[in-house]
């Protein structure tokens, strides 16, 4: 098919798009009977399609991502500026909005000192499991190389980080995967699998179960969300992170902490991690790093973790042998500082917290009036509500009839998000991450459609 490249043509934009371009998520057979939906234009939190169709985004751009909304022309225009005096050398040498970056990011993160840039939020955790298979190989003779990670949590799509999915329909029919990476399970208290009264330390007393199962001496780090993003958007129970962490310090594992959804104003403070008082080794970050206006991602580590690659041995391999080729584009730095710069000046961290407890009220009237709601949670404006069909017990909501009620808010205009083809037979939450600028009336125009769609598809 031969097309006029006219990109203000938007017959043959979405003929092209038809065509040529293979959507993530995505079953294509659709598109043999409706048109994909192309986006063209953002501003603040709202959203225009190729056919003029103006829609109110209450997920950042899908996959929480554009923490400080559309059309920022002062991060397009440093983006601009800095591509012309130096858009990229290889990360074995610095540039300067890497280098100062990394010092206001480390300004953020008591604790912690070395940021290492990479382009994805998948890169970043990789980038965790081979330094910590390293440090087996040189300060463990060996040992200590494998990693745990916690059912329901997801750290990314390549093969490693599937390896680590504990969301199975992601990760079918991509294996067979690495060894030693070894499951822990969730800390959902709606979905409680112990009765006992101080669930978020039982919760973490399994990991120590699972540690002791395969040996102390061989587990090396456990990588796990602060709140968990597609598997549910579930906050740990109280206890959990403090024991969670005497457990990593008793037997000397790393804690790694995968901020790629949370990191960046998301839970009201800069990281997740720091709603619960926790010291990791490894925080990993990607999306609202630079809001999407930039591709970066940075997985940051203390300085002990730093030192552990500075020794010299004969062979020469005590450095981090590793590379990632666009962790060296200046945009993303550049990018990130004027994103942080944006959140600190207009408060979005204290909107953040604001805004949410908006979502979480509306959320919590809501499940008054609608017996399909069995369960709302959710840390600033990350926010979740599970749905059921029968709420005593707690029996899921039918897959199909959850993504009915997102269907019924985009045909509001409202674009929310829902757990789906993740986890067998819990894909059922229906999932709200509205950029850090929203407003009251947006989040209320937000829970009115859910509102209106639950009464539709459940009356």
């Amino acid at each position: 098919m031969t097309l006029d490249l006219n990109p203000n043509d938007m017959s043959h934009v979405i003929a092209a798009d038809r065509e040529h371009v293979w959507h993530h998520l995505s079953q294509h057979k659709q598109y043999e009977t409706i048109d994909p939906r192309v986006y063209v234009e953002g501003k603040g939190m709202r959203l225009w399609d190729a056919t003029g169709r103006e829609f109110l985004d209450a997920v950042s751009g899908g996959v929480w991502t554009v923490n400080v909304g559309y059309g920022r022309e002062s991060i397009a225009n440093a983006v601009r500026d800095q591509l012309i005096k130096l858009n990229y050398y290889a990360g074995a040498a610095g540039t300067v909005p890497g280098a100062i970056f990394a010092q206001k990011l480390i300004e953020k993160m008591p604790g912690l000192s070395r940021v290492y840039y990479s382009n994805s939020g998948s890169e970043a955790n990789e980038k965790v499991y081979k330094m910590v298979r390293q440090i087996a190989a040189r300060h463990h003779g060996g040992k200590k190389w494998k990693i745990l990670y916690r059912d329901r949590d997801y750290h990314g799509t390549t093969i490693g980080t599937l390896a680590t999915s504990g969301q199975d329909q992601r990760a079918m029919q991509y294996g067979p995967y690495p060894d030693g990476f070894v499951r822990v399970p969730h800390c959902l208290e709606y979905r409680k699998q112990w009765d006992v009264e101080n669930y978020g330390e039982r919760a973490a007393d399994a990991i120590e179960e699972v540690i002791l199962r395969e040996g102390p001496d061989t587990v090396g780090a456990i990588v796990l969300e602060p709140v968990t993003a597609g598997g549910g958007v579930i906050t740990p129970p109280e206890g959990y992170w403090q024991r969670v962490q005497e457990i990593c310090r008793k037997y000397d594992i790393l804690l790694h902490i995968d901020e790629v959804v949370c990191g960046i104003g998301r839970t009201g403070t800069w990281f997740g991690y720091q709603q619960y008082g926790i010291e990791p080794d490894f925080v990993t970050m990607a999306k609202g790093v630079a809001s999407g206006y930039a591709a970066i991602s940075c997985t940051v580590t203390t300085e002990r973790v730093f030192d552990m690659f500075k020794d010299a041995p004969q062979d020469g391999m005590s450095f981090f042998r590793d590379i990632s080729t666009f962790g060296g584009c200046t945009a993303g730095p550049v990018a990130a500082i004027e994103n942080m710069r944006i959140i600190e000046d207009e408060g979005l961290l204290a909107n953040t917290v604001a805004m949410g407890n908006r979502v979480m009220d509306n959320l919590t009237t809501l499940m008054d009036k609608h017996a399909v709601i069995g369960d709302v949670r959710g840390k600033g404006l990350f926010c979740g509500a599970e749905l059921v069909s029968d709420r005593k017990t707690r029996e899921p909501m039918d897959e199909k009839k959850v993504q009915a009620v997102v269907a019924e808010c985009l045909a509001q205009n409202v674009i929310i998000g829902a757990t789906n083809r993740s986890l067998p037979g819990f894909n059922n939450t229906l999932c709200l991450s509205p950029a850090l600028i929203a407003t009251a009336d947006d989040i209320d125009r937000i829970t009115n459609a859910i509102d209106v769609a639950l009464t539709r598809v459940f009356a």
